[in-house]
């Protein structure tokens, strides 16, 4: 898709949630798999199907609802993205930006990226939270490949603090406060859409990765382009392949998030209104 098409759908999309919103919001949130409840707790909640911007991508998977909320939390109001997309759907790699992009040009500064995600870490269990330090993009394309566009970053954007070392600080000092267990650690993303390898999970290890996932990684490079500051966070809702002989499935991720979703909100709730 052309450069130009791909600004005009942000620039609608941002336009549309900016009416809604009664003007520009500083604070965006992407949820993942089985995380998408979250929203629920937002006060005063409206939302914009992802179908009803044209051009814009469309969630297919199970448990994303396609669409953003805007709602407040507390004194904050944040524009949420209840469901991704991904490589594995079949997107040309630049639709992957549209979310982030159209969040920048609502006036996003703060952003926010969750997952659902396999634990490599052989000390990690289910329920385990992980604030992303750094990731290995191993799903083989950048979502920046292409013409770039100067509106939102340089040709050549440094990667030195993707998740940001302040914010990261920050929120591991109030996890502490909390009584949150919250660990750190690099999330490898894998292109999906199949569960990775026994194989593939030892050289993730190797690598030095703690958590394994299908998302993340584009929308954490379309935010840095843009200067947008950014938390990642990952639900341990598995231990990965080989670790256990206990067969994956995208329901059982569903099913661990959800029963995980009480500590993760708490910290979510934090995160918007004592981080951002």
């Amino acid at each position: 898709m052309e450069m130009e098409r791909i600004y005009e759908i942000a620039s609608d999309a941002a336009s549309r949630l900016r009416a809604l919103a009664g003007g520009s919001i500083s604070i965006g949130l992407v949820l993942g798999s089985g995380l998408g409840e979250y929203a629920e707790r937002l006060a005063g909640k409206k939302t914009l199907s992802y179908q009803d911007i044209p051009g814009f991508p469309v969630s297919s998977v199970k448990g994303h609802n396609g669409q953003f909320v805007i709602g407040n939390l507390g004194e904050k109001k944040v524009v949420v993205m209840q469901g991704r997309f991904h490589f594995y759907e079949g997107y040309d790699r630049e639709m992957l930006l549209l979310g982030v992009r159209s969040m920048k040009l609502l006036g996003v500064e703060y952003l926010l990226l969750t997952n659902a995600a396999g634990g490599v870490n052989l000390s990690y269990e289910p329920g385990t939270l992980m604030s992303i330090c750094d990731h290995i993009n191993f799903a083989g394309v950048n979502p920046l490949i292409g013409k770039n566009d100067d509106r939102f970053g340089v040709r050549f954007p440094d990667q030195g603090n993707v998740y940001d070392r302040e914010l990261r600080k920050e929120l591991m000092d109030l996890s502490e406060k909390m009584g949150i267990p919250l660990r750190e650690g690099v999330y490898m993303m894998m292109s999906g859409p199949s569960f990775e390898t026994p194989a593939e999970i030892r050289m993730a290890r190797t690598l030095g990765a703690d958590a394994v996932g299908m998302s993340t990684v584009p929308e954490a490079i379309a935010a840095n382009h843009c200067g947008i500051k950014t938390l990642g966070i990952s639900l341990i809702t598995n231990m990965a392949a080989g670790v256990t002989d206990q067969k994956l499935t995208h329901e059982e991720v569903s099913l661990i998030a959800k029963q995980s979703s009480e500590r993760f909100e708490r910290l979510v709730d934090a995160i918007v209104t004592e981080v951002f």
